[in-house]
């Protein structure tokens, strides 16, 4: 798993994350409130679905198929799936603790098995 963060020279200060094999072990993407505007999942590697779990709490405090995600992505098999967020005129969903997220290959809350090649997250926030 690699995980790298830049920063982009803009007016909003976008920050692009990206982890490279991102699995059931959680994923930090900010320790505070956060504003995601968009991320692409990367899950041409795998024959199967994978689900990429959003959690508006802090990694520490998520437990992966205990805690309940706050958002669920399908990303269908052999596919690169983007997702743009918004609320209705502003750009952006709002995580006001923290953005976590992990990646397994059961949707709902329940699920801790990573799927069986890498899969690549690739998230834009401030």
């Amino acid at each position: 798993m690699a995980i790298t963060q830049i920063r982009i020279q803009s007016p909003a200060n976008e920050i692009i994350f990206s982890d490279t094999a991102i699995g059931n072990a959680v994923d930090a993407i900010k320790a505070s409130s956060t504003l995601l505007y968009w991320l692409s999942v990367d899950n041409t590697a795998n024959v199967a679905a994978s689900y990429l779990k959003l959690y508006n709490v802090a990694s520490g405090s998520v437990t992966v198929g205990t805690t309940a995600p706050d958002q669920i992505i399908l990303c269908p098999a052999s596919v690169i799936t983007t997702v743009y967020f918004s609320t209705g005129a502003a750009p952006g969903m709002t995580f006001a603790t923290a953005l976590s997220a992990a990646c397994v290959t059961t949707g709902g809350t329940a699920g801790t098995s990573s799927p069986a090649s890498n899969v690549i997250l690739t998230a834009v926030y401030v």
